[in-house]
């Protein structure tokens, strides 16, 4: 991503309040900016005397980097999202109870003694519930009437 000047960056956090897009956090004074549709780039090889080294190059869509594909991100948001679309996080966050419980015996003994409860919910981010319901158009009001 091309560095954001002062102004862009405060723009992109004020979107949501201040909040994280995703998880609806309130963003400390350190937090990342991502791209909504990722900016993928191509991982360049650098040979030090400390040896072989890997890092994050020129973007393969520059056309991604723009005010309008930029979300304000905690950084654990950022950091799970890392380079996937929405769905393919959506989706990933929606395997998270079956994960836990196939592979966490801690977990599986915190629901079983009543530590926790489960709840299974869709995944809805911050700024989906953020958004105004549109109101139906005439069309929609006359056929629900």
């Amino acid at each position: 991503m091309a560095r954001l000047n002062k102004a862009d960056r405060e723009t992109v956090r004020a979107m949501f309040g201040g909040r994280c897009a995703y998880c609806g956090a309130e963003l400390a004074e350190r937090w990342h900016v991502d791209h909504v549709e990722p900016s993928l780039r191509k991982l360049e090889i650098i040979k030090t005397d400390r040896g072989t080294q890997w890092r994050a190059g020129a973007t393969t869509r520059p056309d991604r980097d723009v005010l309008t594909n930029y979300m304000p991100a905690c950084p654990p948001c950022n950091i799970d999202k890392h380079a996937m679309s929405l769905e393919n996080w959506r989706g990933k966050l929606a395997r998270t109870i079956q994960v836990l419980t196939n592979n966490s015996p801690t977990f599986r003994h915190a629901v079983r003694f009543g530590m926790l409860h489960v709840l299974e919910a869709p995944v809805v981010f911050y700024f989906e519930r953020c958004v105004a319901p549109r109101a139906p158009s005439k069309d929609e009001a006359s056929v629900q009437a």
